[in-house]
């Protein structure tokens, strides 16, 4: 009798919790998502609508006149190929060679593991600062280039760490019969270690993708002076000051170029296009690396 009572209370209370668990989750998700959707009901809305007020989920008065406008920018299409050449770019050289550096610094055979693992985690505490890393990337003549998107994030620290958690969980025996068939290390890093640390890889690569699409001030101090080499976060930042000025304030016109038309904008409908027009592109990549970047996160944290 007292164990069918106490089956009774722990069923209870299961549910309770559950109950109480779908509701903080909806809760969570609610608020997680919401300024999202504001953001792209106001990018949907129309300018002169949107100063009325009561935008929340949905819009009132649909429109595309803001992403017209945003796009109208001559620079936004070429600088929009800049931002995923680097971010493809940046994301595939970034990866690859921050893991062979989580590999090497796993090895017990490597005597200076320890000393090296402390001089990169060193840099994440302390910076040289702003002038000593513009002073270092003049002298390697990385101004006003593409490379210097790619050359300084070659290697991240944290990304490092967590992919050597994953590698220190590998089978040892695995490698172990590879070098015995006579697989040298940089074949076992190919053949063995990369296939197996796929989650790993897939964690670090939404980091550095992420990173490296909303990079902008990198633009504004090294490249500033190069249109073609301007990217889309740049581009936007642009576009969000001088909607902060009275080019677009309280309500702008703007020619429609195939009609003569006048179109209005705001900086309020400005900036919610731009949120979206930024966001998207990581938000459409997400899915297909949650599963492994969900996987990833919970293994390096343990082995961590």
């Amino acid at each position: 009798m007292s164990r069918t009572r106490s089956s009774v209370a722990s069923s209870f209370g299961d549910k309770v919790f559950d109950f109480c668990n779908y509701i903080f989750m909806i809760f969570l998700i609610v608020v997680t998502l919401y300024p999202f959707i504001n953001m792209l009901a106001l990018s949907l809305n129309d300018a002169n609508d949107s100063i009325r007020g009561g935008i929340y989920l949905w819009p009132r008065v649909w429109t595309l006149r803001n992403y017209e406008y945003v796009f109208s920018e001559t620079n936004v299409y070429f600088a929009t190929f800049i931002s995923a050449a680097r971010t493809i770019i940046g994301t595939l050289v970034s990866v690859f060679c921050t893991a062979m550096l989580a590999y090497a610094v796993s090895r017990p055979e490597y005597k200076l593991r320890k000393f090296v693992s402390i001089v990169f985690i060193f840099t994440m505490y302390f910076s040289g600062g702003l002038i000593p890393e513009y002073l270092l990337i003049k002298n390697l003549d990385l101004l006003n280039t593409f490379w210097v998107y790619i050359v300084p994030g070659i290697i991240g620290v944290f990304n490092m760490i967590v992919i050597r958690s994953f590698i220190d969980g590998l089978p040892e025996g695995i490698l172990e019969s590879a070098r015995i068939d006579g697989a040298g290390d940089f074949t076992v890093f190919i053949r063995i270690v990369l296939p197996l640390i796929v989650p790993a890889l897939a964690t670090v690569s939404l980091f550095v993708a992420v990173y490296q699409w909303n990079s902008w001030f990198d633009v504004f101090l090294y490249n500033s002076s190069r249109a073609d080499l301007s990217t889309l976060q740049y581009e936007l930042v642009k576009i969000l000051a001088s909607t902060n000025t009275s080019h677009l304030s309280p309500a702008d016109q703007y020619a429609d170029a195939m009609g003569g038309r006048t179109r209005t904008v705001t900086p309020t409908s400005i900036r919610a296009t731009m949120t979206i027009v930024a966001s998207l592109p990581i938000i459409m990549v997400y899915p297909f690396l949650q599963r492994y970047f969900v996987k990833g996160l919970v293994i390096g944290g343990v082995k961590g």
